[in-house]
């Protein structure tokens, strides 16, 4: 079965692939193990200037690259320029800091010498979605490969020229052959390599599903995982907020990328006391936001990236409705070609209802009231997920108890969640598990070794 790029705006396809035969699979296999026994050996300093090389190439092909993520997925051309320079910066990062963040530890004993060193696991296979198609390629890539081990992509089959621009940023830097390969290939395929006896650890970046999924393949094959999963995020506003930023930060947070990420503000949950002039701001905020061609640079939102994805968007809200929820603006899927979606508000959403426990993939905010803090909180942890979480207080007695008793992988306090090199990127509960991002992200692919050296 073919990958086929089909832009999202207007349904058109614009390419196609071929899968890969068995054979085709097993000669990329063959030659991941190879460059592994290769790049393994390769110095730390070398390995370096080479990512340095892909991040120069994917700044100075930013626009270009730009464009292949808008055709594919739908991404505004400014959002899909700046994934591209986020992505130079991921790279350059690891460059620059891998060698310290792998360096011998001496630990103190009565050893002569004791010291735990790092060492590569080998072929890394990374199941990488569309919403952000090249960042979280490179996320994984940039700290896998720096610390010695190869990398083998199956991307999302709707972005398939975004998959091939990454593998050739890596032939252009001048990596060894081997060292990172892009796999066009199938489920079943899929889960031949993850059984493979060469590949020695899966990443992905996906739903609950397909966690579950992976998770029990790879443990049964004894190997090391990280899965970053769905979420559900809370977006706290209290009293003592600036309630200018907040508005304008959630409105940010919850249509950024058409609402398809992981991260945004998909449950926005106010005091009580200023509810009514926050919705006030944000409904009209989510209403002047221009929904249209991703190539116009007027445009605030781009369609979503399938249509499958809206059909169920579409289902969830109006399941969501019918259970008692009242829509402040949006909630109607208009008429017309392309995947769009108006951004929405819904408020008393019910706790047994889709926008409270499932995670709305789009533009869609679900607004709950609340009382004070230990209702706040309650509302936040109301739910499976555990990926990120944004509150804003300038209340110092707030902000500790938020970033102590919210249960997520990260708390932003008066900012937005977003992912940055240098800070651990992961959840808990059924976000998943395994961090990605700074010193933590870098050693999930490694062997820490212990070397004692008697007296």
């Amino acid at each position: 079965m073919p990958f086929e790029s089909t832009n999202p705006a207007t349904g058109a396809v614009l390419a196609r692939f071929e899968t890969l035969s068995d054979g085709a699979l097993e000669e990329r296999l063959k030659r991941a193990q190879a460059a592994f026994e290769q790049w393994k050996a390769v110095p730390i300093a070398e390995r370096a200037r080479l990512m340095t090389r892909v991040a120069d190439i994917l700044e100075a092909d930013s626009d270009r690259l730009a464009a292949i993520v808008t055709s594919e997925m739908g991404k505004p051309l400014r959002d899909g320029k700046a994934e591209a320079q986020k992505s130079a910066k991921g790279c350059r990062f690891y460059a620059q800091q891998a060698e310290e963040f792998l360096k011998d530890e001496p630990v103190a004993t009565e050893a002569l010498r004791s010291y735990v060193r790092y060492e590569p696991l080998g072929p890394v296979f990374a199941i990488m979605p569309w919403n952000f198609p090249l960042w979280q390629v490179y996320r994984f890539a940039a700290p896998a490969l720096m610390a010695g081990n190869v990398g083998l992509l199956k991307h999302a089959p709707n972005v398939p020229q975004c998959a091939m621009a990454i593998e050739g940023s890596f032939e252009r830097a001048g990596f060894p052959a081997g060292v990172f390969q892009n796999l066009f290939i199938e489920t079943d395929q899929a889960a031949r390599v993850m059984d493979d006896r060469r590949v020695r650890a899966v990443t992905l970046t996906g739903s609950e599903r397909a966690g579950r999924e992976i998770a029990s393949r790879s443990g049964r094959a004894l190997k090391k995982t990280v899965l970053e999963l769905g979420g559900s995020d809370p977006f706290v506003v209290m009293p003592s907020a600036d309630l200018d930023a907040a508005v304008s930060t959630a409105v940010k947070s919850r249509t950024g990328n058409t609402g398809q990420s992981c991260i945004a503000a998909k449950r926005i949950i106010v005091a009580n006391e200023i509810a009514n002039a926050f919705l006030a701001r944000f409904v009209g905020a989510m209403e002047a936001l221009k929904v249209g061609d991703p190539t116009d640079p007027a445009t605030d939102l781009g369609p979503m990236a399938r249509p499958d994805l809206v059909s169920g968007l579409e289902a969830q809200v109006q399941a969501t409705i019918a259970a008692g929820a009242r829509v402040l603006t949006g909630g109607k899927r208009p008429a017309g070609m392309g995947n769009f979606y108006p951004p929405t508000v819904l408020v008393d959403v019910p706790d047994h209802s889709p926008g409270a426990c499932e995670e709305l993939f789009g533009p869609v905010a679900a607004v709950f009231r609340v009382e004070g803090i230990d209702e706040a909180i309650r509302v936040a942890n109301n739910t499976s997920y555990g990926l990120g979480a944004s509150v804003w207080t300038t209340d110092a007695g707030e902000q500790a108890r938020f970033s102590k008793e919210i249960q997520a992988g990260q708390v932003f306090i008066n900012s937005m969640v977003f992912s940055d090199p240098r800070v651990p990127f992961g959840g808990v509960k059924n976000s998943g598990f395994g961090r990605e991002l700074g010193a933590q992200g870098i050693r999930e692919f490694v062997n820490a070794k212990t070397v004692w050296v008697a007296s």
